[in-house]
């Protein structure tokens, strides 16, 4: 029995990933427009909050508080050299608040809710729940996209918060407890070193990494296709997506920042 091998041209692989971009964009799109039209679904958007915050919460207080004893540790290793152990906190702030806070807590909750919207999304629409949603009358990216998109984004925010004011801490323990830094002083540093760009380049980047979850999430969950395997085949590739986009999105964004309002 002969084997027939089907060859893929480089033409239909980009016009495959047009498509892809297209249909994205497309539904990212729709997402935040139907947040100015009704009904806006709030208990969805109330259900989504729960599960994609408090039940983040656990992982966020963790890579917080390590993330922030890893910084102050390896940067005190560096500054005893210069006796510059006393500048701990203000390393520890710029670090956590402007870059390692947002883009940490982005990637674990991408980790977690990325893949968990895929797969829920793509289970329904294996079992054809969202043609029989269609049928009835009720649009699927109002109902199912437009809460996760809104939870994400609105929870992330917090988590953020929490996970800089944790990894703070974190640094905090390490620098009175190893080191014999005087707490308060610690905190004055940590507090004082920070402007107004910093602050603002912390807080902008959680709505967009929740942005950027909740619709790849989404939209490897609508567009999932093949039975069981095309879920777990699009559950991966959502985490893997919404990570890479992460990373990038941070990288443009801080350069426009530093565009902006200039470099410290």
């Amino acid at each position: 029995m002969a084997l027939e091998i089907e060859l893929i041209s480089p033409f239909d692989v980009a016009k495959d990933s047009v498509r892809a971009v297209q249909e994205y964009t497309l539904l990212a799109a729709r997402s935040l427009a139907n947040l100015f039209r009704r009904p806006l679904y709030m208990g969805d958007m109330l259900q989504q909050a729960d599960l994609i915050g408090v039940g983040s919460l656990p992982i966020v207080v963790l890579t917080g508080v390590s993330i922030g004893a890893l910084l102050a540790l390896n940067s005190a290793s560096t500054l005893q050299r210069f006796g510059g152990i006393t500048l701990i906190g203000q390393l520890v702030s710029v670090g956590m608040v402007t870059e390692l806070g947002p883009l940490i807590t982005g990637l674990m909750v991408a980790g977690r809710n990325a893949s968990g919207m895929a797969s829920e999304l793509g289970s329904m629409i294996v079992t054809e729940q969202i043609d029989a949603m269609r049928a009835l009358g009720t649009d699927p990216t109002k109902k199912l996209v437009t809460p996760r998109v809104a939870a994400t984004s609105f929870m992330l925010f917090f988590l953020t918060i929490i996970s800089d004011l944790l990894g703070l801490l974190g640094g905090n323990l390490v620098a009175s407890l190893l080191f014999g830094l005087d707490s308060r002083q610690y905190w004055t540093s940590a507090w004082q070193f920070l402007v107004f760009r910093d602050v603002f380049m912390g807080l902008v980047k959680p709505f967009l990494f929740g942005f950027i979850i909740s619709t790849v999430g989404c939209y490897y969950g609508m567009s999932t296709r093949g039975g069981t395997q095309g879920v777990g085949r699009s559950t991966t590739q959502a985490v893997v997506a919404s990570s890479v986009l992460i990373l990038i999105v941070d990288f443009f964004v801080t350069k426009l920042i530093f565009a902006f309002f200039g470099v410290r």
